[in-house]
């Protein structure tokens, strides 16, 4: 974090600071700040959050005994280190992390590009990071930190010389994602889908498409609102901003968009146009053709803020996979498996199925692991369902579903008739491992795809080691 004052972060927080350990309001504090006791440095910052289980303020001695300068905290404690209380620490992360990106802004070089989206938000916030990171000192978040804590932890590690922030902006409810948008304003704000993803806490997609509209709903006419074409919700907040806007998509009246799309299993080759009858082709190694998308959207908004064509297409070509348990590949001694069970909405769920058929050889046997896709609330039943219906349309050849809440996926593949293929259920992903190893043979391709809270994930990672080279 940058190196403010205790008395500075005292007023940015709104908190009252108690002295300790011979500190005085002048004492200048500036390591980093975090919310795990277990990543405190000497000199870092510790927010001692409430959670739903634990109470991060019983984890405060052990952060001082990893050399935190100050506790920000909802009650004092009883330990020798400056404190700084405050009614919601939550709510003083977000006021911290506003008073620095206001500090570093006013340096003058600072740029801050925002992504939302029902999927592709931390894909995408990785391929800006490739682009930006080719030009200048540049900020991302880390895995998915996007909420209410992990995008200010984001905004709090910029120093005087980052030259790019990238925020990528979730949500839970409506608000959150314009508290986000006012804590950095965006240079430029870029939405990717608006689909089902969290349908059950935003309470149906008109209040999804509501919520993602805050990214760009507050630009100024000076700022750049990049949106999807292809996604006709998303295109529709072109008349909800006042910003300039961009359209990227595989159509012809994409400002961004992608021709001669080639996806296989060594990723997903395509030409690039942008405006000015600029193209390039793009050897892109991110598997799965929906990752196009992402990559438009980072090109376009990389394009807006003037990056040479060439910068970004050396930036999309350097990245080998979206993220862990993204898409990733594993195996390849005999049996290839796609682990992409990170998380899952039927929007992602549906396209993953797409590129395992797509991708498979002729001689390819095509094997896909679901599990659960959460969060979807009352739509849940009907959209396991689709799901179920589309592996059977897609000919995918065995399904293995894991989990009671997938159950129905499974119950709607066995009931389409004309399928030749097989559907398997299993309660337990320790259940479905001892299955697949002993039905896997060579040459077959595997996707393993769920919500993270179904921890398919590290199934996905046990069959990457039973068959890795």
């Amino acid at each position: 974090m940058l190196e403010l004052r205790l008395s500075e972060i005292e007023a940015a927080v709104g908190g009252r600071l108690l002295l300790h350990a011979g500190a005085t309001p002048d004492t200048v504090v500036g390591g980093a700040v975090e919310t795990d006791s277990r990543e405190i440095a000497a000199g870092g910052i510790f927010v001692a959050k409430p959670g739903e289980t634990t109470d991060g303020h019983l984890f405060a001695p052990a952060a001082v005994a990893n050399g935190a300068a100050l506790l920000l905290v909802e009650r004092e404690l009883e330990l020798d280190v400056p404190q700084i209380v405050v009614p919601d620490v939550v709510d003083a992360l977000g006021a911290l992390a506003t008073e620095v990106v206001s500090r570093v802004r006013a340096g003058g070089t600072l740029t801050i590009v925002a992504v939302t989206g029902s999927n592709g938000k931390t894909t995408t916030k990785n391929l800006l990071r490739s682009i930006f990171s080719l030009v200048g000192e540049t900020v991302a978040p880390i895995a998915s930190f996007n909420n209410e804590v992990g995008a200010p932890l984001t905004m709090l590690k910029l120093t005087p010389e980052t030259r790019y922030l990238v925020a990528e902006m979730g949500a839970s409810a409506p608000g959150e994602i314009r508290r986000l948008v006012r804590m950095a304003k965006p240079d430029v704000g870029i939405v990717l889908t608006v689909g089902l993803a969290h349908a059950g806490e935003f309470g149906g997609i008109e209040t999804t498409l509501r919520t993602k509209t805050e990214m760009v709903a507050d630009l100024e006419p000076a700022d750049t609102a990049v949106l999807n074409l292809d996604d006709p919700r998303v295109a529709s907040m072109a008349d909800k901003t006042d910003a300039r806007v961009v359209f990227f998509g595989t159509g012809p009246d994409s400002a961004v968009r992608a021709t001669d799309i080639d996806a296989s299993a060594r990723g997903t080759a395509f030409t690039l146009h942008l405006p000015g009858d600029r193209s390039a082709r793009v050897a892109f190694r991110v598997l799965g053709e929906h990752h196009v998308t992402n990559a438009l959207a980072a090109a376009a908004a990389a394009d807006a803020l003037d990056i040479p064509l060439d910068t970004i297409v050396a930036a999309l070509e350097s990245v080998e996979r979206a993220e862990r348990w993204r898409m990733e590949l594993l195996g390849g001694n005999g049996v290839t498996v796609i682990n992409d069970a990170y998380n899952a909405s039927p929007d992602s769920m549906a396209a993953a199925l797409r590129t395992l058929a797509q991708i498979a050889t002729p001689d390819q046997r095509t094997v896909a692991v679901l599990g659960e896709m959460s969060e979807l609330g009352e739509f849940a039943g009907e959209e396991h369902d689709r799901i179920g219906e589309l592996a059977v349309r897609l000919n995918i050849n065995q399904l293995v579903v894991v989990g009671r809440p997938a159950r129905r996926l499974h119950l709607q593949a066995i009931a389409q008739g004309s399928w030749d293929g097989e559907s398997v259920f299993v309660e337990t992903p320790d259940e479905a491992y001892d299955t697949l190893k002993d039905s896997l043979r060579p040459g077959d391709l595997v996707l393993v795809k769920s919500s993270n809270s179904a921890s398919l994930r590290f199934l996905g990672d046990r069959l990457g080691e039973l068959f890795a080279w």
